[in-house]
């Protein structure tokens, strides 16, 4: 992957960009496409090794994690490497090559998307 190829969740269409865009789910019913996307990002995070690796990306200090910071989590590198592609693919990681190493950022936007998701409507009031 080159600086050209890094994906940004709010700026690209498509299957790897996901832009979470839904409301509270007690706001109203989801569309279809709404449900599509919030399904693609927990269906990312319903694996444990992607969900630490999220977690490890979104903790490490400056938002942003290089790939042998964050490949020690009880799987093989190629493994590691599937799991933040899929991450990638539901928008829910960017990345950009510096190097040798690939570093991974969670988009603020993806965290905002999804704690409002989660969140009452009348706990916004």
């Amino acid at each position: 992957m080159s600086k050209s190829e890094t994906v940004s969740a709010a700026s690209a269409p498509g299957p790897e960009s996901v832009v979470p865009c839904c409301p509270p789910l007690d706001e109203r019913p989801l569309t279809a496409e709404e449900a599509e996307t919030a399904a693609r990002m927990f269906k990312a995070l319903g694996d444990p090794v992607r969900l630490r690796l999220f977690s490890l990306v979104a903790s490490h200090k400056g938002g942003e994690a290089c790939v042998c910071d964050i490949s020690d989590v009880g799987v093989s590198q190629p493994t590691v490497s599937h799991h933040l592609k899929k991450l990638k693919e539901a928008g829910l990681l960017t990345s950009e090559r510096r190097g040798t190493w690939v570093y991974y950022r969670v988009e603020p936007s993806v965290l905002a998307a999804m704690g409002r998701l989660l969140t009452t409507a009348a706990a916004r009031k």
